[in-house]
């Protein structure tokens, strides 16, 4: 027996703590009943319906990079027919989904997979993962500005995490920010915050896996070794 939510990640649905909102949402039923319950336990002769669809577990794990583009959405379907990261990768038979998200205008690496337990490892909060970007804005921030922003900055009554900012290029002004949260549109507003704009913004590294030179709307396959160091976590 185990929790429904880590059922549903190792059948490559989506992540636990996802899971959870779908289950809180009545979107998960179990032998025809609607279940609700966080704490809810399945076993192997149990049948699981996601979204009305029978879910099983996924005997084979794939873990994908792509360098997203601008102007694509990080979700595997939208109502409205927008494009999604799901658009950009062919070839992959088995169920997949994005893990975190990166915003409508904000371009590069994100992870891919079936492996519930590996997307856990690398959204959870405890494992304080860098996530490095880099930004194009509007001007190079005064010292003062910088400190405050590796300080942390209030957003929506909270603040966030010690941060880091360096200045890669003055012309363009070109900054390189590592955060090691997750939450909406965290960078831009944070810049937002010191009177600067994001014109462009890339992730180019999450923890130890890096961007390199994967071209942007290509993807790959992770290596072993990226594999074991996600396994690691």
């Amino acid at each position: 027996m185990e929790r429904l939510q880590k059922y549903m990640a190792s059948c490559g649905v989506c992540s636990r703590r996802k899971a959870e909102e779908y289950i809180k949402d009545g979107k998960v039923s179990v032998n025809g009943e609607t279940i609700t319950e966080m704490g809810y336990k399945v076993g192997k002769d149990d049948v699981v319906r996601f979204m009305d669809k029978v879910i099983m577990p996924e005997t084979d794990k794939i873990y994908i990079m792509l360098n997203k583009p601008e102007g694509c959405l990080t979700t595997v379907t939208d109502d409205r027919n927008r494009k999604t990261v799901m658009d950009l990768i062919s070839g992959i038979t088995e169920r997949i989904y994005p893990v975190g998200r990166l915003d409508y205008n904000t371009s590069g690496l994100l992870i891919l997979t079936n492996d519930g337990e590996a997307a856990n490892h690398l959204t959870h909060p405890r494992n304080h993962i860098d996530k490095v970007y880099e930004a194009r804005v509007q001007r190079i921030p005064e010292p003062a500005e910088i400190f405050f922003f590796e300080s942390g900055i209030f957003l929506d009554g909270r603040k966030t995490a010690p941060s880091k900012l360096e200045i890669i290029s003055e012309k363009p002004p070109v900054l390189r920010i590592t955060i090691h949260e997750g939450r909406n549109r965290q960078v831009r507003r944070m810049l937002e915050e010191i009177d600067n704009k994001a014109i462009t913004l890339k992730r180019i590294s999450v923890g130890q896996l890096f961007l390199g030179d994967l071209k942007k709307g290509k993807f790959r396959k992770l290596t072993e070794n990226e594999i074991n160091y996600i396994r690691s976590l």
